[in-house]
């Protein structure tokens, strides 16, 4: 029997934008006061949302969404069963293909994936008879279209509800805007109108992703570095992309995180995730000669608080406490005071972070973020791809990784000052950012030698580093002399045991 061709996947094409700090009550009316919407008629819609999944979530492992849609009230349903296929990797923009069909009511129908690509996911039909709901999502959608002078044509939708998932409850609050027709610039554009009158930040997650999360009690951790995509780029530009883009998304994901955990694990991702971000800018240095990143000044703001707040959760959490008995020494007046000097940062790191919080619903953020996203979407289309051998990318990767280790062996000699050994971990960081990135071009011996080197003297050289600044910690806010000459002491003692021959 000849099989029916797929019938066209509709590409759906959409940018994400989570709405930091913002009062849902009146949302709908201030964006509908803006410039970009204002005069723009605008509709109405109750959706509720049901994911299915296997139990072993085989379509969430391959960037497959299939839901029912509820939209209308309960009384009078009209029912859509939609699947969606991956997109672009952890981008605020994304581009995947898209099936809807109407169904009868709130149950799956095998016969609404005919056509599509549910063929190539689930050829026998096992899957489909293993799937069961794992949650829902409730909202209220406020939409409007807007038809543009440049031909664009773009769904606005503001979302405002919740995700329902093993008795857990999660907010959203979060924009949406959907290519019609026309060219992705389109999206960024409008999203720049947007976000100079309500703050804005690029968000890479799904409301089918953050659903999962909340199904494992996840939601809100802290995210680790991921290893970039195992596919080999055809040349530099795209594998740059590639590493970049996911440096990039460690560094927003956890910035969403920190909006509402008080982990200190989030604080310190996020500096991890921009760090590496940083690096691998520099890694690609000549390769993003001709499409350098835009400015990042409008963030230093931001990126100066994770860095008091760092320190400041450092100091609290683990520097000091394992200090405390080798000041007090049994003393009870030496103990209350360390004790105060303790609960002091503490306050100070609580002020702190509200204050980050606050940095993160300034638009400037926002827009400086776009327009870094926006630039990691366009860079493989700044000059024409032409491919190379896979050989020649290993060659590269070689190349650039002993260059980064010859810099780092050239700064450990003579590095006896702190702001020589400051560089010298520095340098560490970035060899080891630099392998983990480009692990897979690299031979392992070498990738295993050089993080390896990277990890020992970061450890070695960040102890004497934390004790440094926990003691200017406590001298900026002017708490116990004696704890400061205490922790100078400590930080000197540092300095002899890596002179001492022994």
């Amino acid at each position: 029997m000849k099989s029916r061709p797929l019938r066209c996947a509709p590409q759906e094409v959409e940018l994400k934008l989570s709405l930091p700090g913002t009062d849902e009550a009146d949302l709908a009316k201030r964006l509908a006061r803006l410039p970009a919407l204002a005069r723009r008629k605008s509709s109405r819609l109750s959706l509720t949302n049901i994911y299915f999944d296997t139990p072993d979530q085989a379509l969430r492992q391959q960037g497959v969404a299939l839901r029912l849609r509820r939209v209308g009230s309960e009384a009078d349903p009209r029912w859509l069963q939609t699947l969606k296929t991956s997109g672009s990797a952890r981008s605020a923009l994304s581009q995947r293909g898209e099936w809807e069909s109407p169904v009868a009511g709130p149950a799956l129908e095998s016969a609404a994936l005919a056509d599509t690509a549910w063929s190539g996911i689930d050829p026998d039909g096992h899957l489909f008879a293993t799937l069961a709901p794992c949650f829902v999502t409730r909202f209220e959608r406020t939409l409007w279209l807007l038809r543009r002078r440049d031909g664009s044509v773009v769904e606005v939708a503001l979302d405002i509800g919740q995700i329902e998932a093993k008795g857990r409850l999660a907010p959203i609050c979060e924009l949406e805007l959907e290519l019609k027709a026309g060219q992705p610039a389109a999206l960024f554009d409008l999203a720049r109108q947007l976000g100079r009158g309500v703050a804005v930040l690029p968000a890479n997650r799904s409301k089918a992703e953050r659903g999962f999360l909340l199904a494992q009690d996840a939601l809100d951790r802290p995210q680790r570095a991921q290893s970039p995509p195992l596919v080999l780029p055809s040349n530099r530009l795209e594998l740059a992309q590639g590493v970049l883009r996911e440096m990039f998304a460690h560094f927003s994901q956890n910035l969403d995180a920190l909006r509402t955990s008080n982990d200190p694990e989030a604080v310190h991702q996020a500096r991890v995730g921009w760090r590496r971000f940083r690096s691998g800018v520099r890694l690609f240095g000549k390769t993003l000669a001709a499409a350098g990143p835009p400015s990042w000044l409008e963030l230093q703001p931001l990126l100066a608080g994770l860095g008091v707040q760092r320190d400041l959760d450092v100091a609290v959490t683990d520097t000091l406490p394992a200090l405390a008995d080798g000041f007090a020494l049994g003393h009870a007046g030496r103990a209350q005071a360390w004790q105060a000097m303790s609960t002091a940062l503490a306050h100070a790191a609580s002020i702190q972070r509200q204050q980050l919080r606050h940095t993160l619903r300034a638009t400037a953020v926002g827009l400086c973020l776009l327009a870094l996203t926006e630039w990691l979407e366009n860079l493989t289309a700044s000059e024409p791809a032409g491919r190379v051998q896979n050989d020649a990318l290993r060659r590269w990767a070689r190349r650039r990784t002993r260059r980064l280790q010859r810099r780092l062996a050239q700064a450990q000699t003579g590095a006896d000052t702190p702001m020589q050994q400051h560089r010298v971990r520095i340098l560490a960081k970035r060899l080891r950012y630099g392998v983990e990135a480009l692990r897979e071009l690299l031979p392992r011996q070498l990738a295993d030698a050089c993080s390896q080197q990277a990890t020992q003297l970061q450890s070695s050289l960040g102890l004497s580093r934390d004790v440094a600044r926990a003691g200017a910690l406590v001298a900026e806010r002017n708490l116990d002399p004696v704890i400061q000459a205490y922790l100078q002491g400590v930080v000197a003692g540092f300095g002899l045991s890596a002179k001492s021959p022994g």
